[in-house]
């Protein structure tokens, strides 16, 4: 493919860079640094260089060469098995584990972001080939801008009010723990009791319709609010100390989740800083709004 050498470094080289922006180490400490980088990294260059070839490859009426995106599409589903995989093996290292529903969230983010490389690479080949070298990262940039616009996941902060709520001790010894009148736990050690009584936080997470209603009542997007809290802020908890164990239960009634931890930095501001950015699981998001019976059951 002679005389398309600079579209395609162009196109490989901006895919490639946009991928790399992508690999953010946050709180999750995931992808690791530095193998994870490194496999990412050379998995976006892949993608961003097939990408690149498909314009070329079209031009020169080679269109077996086309039917290699095909393949690739194969490749990047192995990777979100690959991810898959690999973090239900470690579930079992997590104090508060993930879940199943938000490891599967975070494989399929790791195969589209594959899918963003390429995607950046192809339309900066069609700027560049339809205008000229600015133009061409001009709208590499714009494509990688507006797909990662759309790829940003919502947060529970965008579908439920947040509150600190106090927790309530009842039962004949006062080990019942519960918030407003939903019991969370039974805890029988004094010891446990009163670490509650003096560190433990109480939140209350209050769905602003039937949609988000019925998102948080999903086990996994109740599991991914646990875990992402204890992450952040980490938890009082071991191996067998099951009475500090953080939960989100569900008030049947009024559709609102309440969680109790006894964090290890015990702000409780903080607390529903974190609840509020833990992201809406694809698995779990539900849209009863969105049918008639849900629509009308609702008015």
């Amino acid at each position: 493919m002679d005389g398309y050498e600079q579209m395609i470094l162009l196109g490989i080289g901006l895919g490639t860079l946009v991928r790399m922006i992508e690999l953010r180490i946050d709180y999750r400490q995931y992808p690791g640094y530095p193998h994870g980088y490194v496999v990412h990294s050379t998995l976006g260059f892949i993608a961003a260089a097939l990408g690149a070839l498909v314009i070329p490859a079209l031009l020169e009426e080679n269109y077996v060469a086309v039917t290699i995106l095909g393949a690739a599409a194969q490749q990047f589903q192995n990777i979100r098995t690959m991810e898959r995989d690999f973090l239900t093996e470690i579930e079992t290292t997590e104090l508060v584990p993930r879940g199943i529903a938000y490891i599967e969230n975070i494989a399929k983010v790791f195969e589209a972001r594959n899918y963003l490389a390429m995607m950046t690479a192809f339309f900066t080949t069609i700027g560049y080939y339809f205008l000229n070298l600015i133009g061409g990262l001009i709208v590499g940039g714009l494509t990688a801008y507006f797909l990662d616009k759309i790829m940003v996941q919502k947060t529970v902060g965008n579908i439920a009010n947040i509150r600190v709520a106090d927790l309530e001790f009842s039962g004949p010894t006062g080990s019942n723990i519960g918030v407003e009148g939903v019991v969370m736990m039974n805890v029988g050690l004094k010891e446990a009791l009163e670490q509650w009584k003096k560190a433990g936080i109480g939140i209350a997470i209050e769905p602003k319709d039937d949609d988000a209603r019925a998102t948080l009542a999903n086990i996994g997007q109740r599991q991914a609010i646990v875990h992402d809290v204890a992450n952040q802020l980490g938890v009082k908890l071991d191996i067998g100390v099951v009475d500090y164990t953080p939960l989100a239960r569900l008030n049947l009634d009024t559709g609102r989740v309440y969680m109790i931890i006894i964090p290890i930095e015990p702000d409780e501001e903080c607390v529903k800083q974190a609840v509020s950015s833990t992201p809406i699981l694809e698995e779990a998001r539900r849209r009863p709004l969105q049918s008639k019976a849900g629509s009308a059951a609702a008015d």
